[in-house]
């Protein structure tokens, strides 16, 4: 079982609903046994994720990693089965939501005026429900209160 000891990407962009993390030298390392293997670019270099399903997109990457003059090579889809690597990566992305994605929180006029007749409908009918209540339990002084206010209206 080998573990990530080290997943910083150099690089991190979303364009629509990917993202992508590029990494270089000494930011990505792994530990197998007792020894640390540092990533080398020589093949692949990137991960990219679709943050609409949170799927690795490109699982045939091959990712090498080198100690000394020993090297380690292994597709994405194997470092993901073998490894804490969606640990590393679910960090990563929950630092990338918070700062990339851009939701306008203003809801359009016609959603927020549908919604404001919507609640003013439901309570007007609670009103109601609270009025036959007090009638149920002869309680005069709820009955006063909650008719006070359609008096008004």
């Amino acid at each position: 079982m080998l573990s990530v000891q080290r997943m910083t990407p150099f690089f991190t962009s979303q364009e629509d609903y990917r993202l992508r993390l590029v990494f270089a030298y000494q930011y990505f390392s792994i530990i197998k046994g007792n020894e640390v293997y540092h990533f080398i670019p020589a093949e692949g270099k990137e991960i990219i994720i679709n943050m609409k399903n949170f799927q690795v997109e490109n699982l045939g990457e091959v990712f090498v990693f080198q100690r000394g003059n020993r090297f380690i090579r292994l597709p994405l889809y194997q470092l993901l089965l073998i490894s804490d690597l969606h640990q590393h990566l679910k960090t990563i992305m929950e630092g990338s939501i918070n700062m990339d994605i851009d939701i306008d929180m203003q809801p359009p006029v016609e959603v927020s005026n549908e919604a404001t007749e919507l609640i003013g409908s439901l309570e007007s009918e609670n009103r109601l429900r609270m009025i036959d209540y007090a009638l149920e339990t002869k309680n005069q002084q709820l009955f006063n209160v909650l008719t006070e206010g359609l008096q008004q209206i």
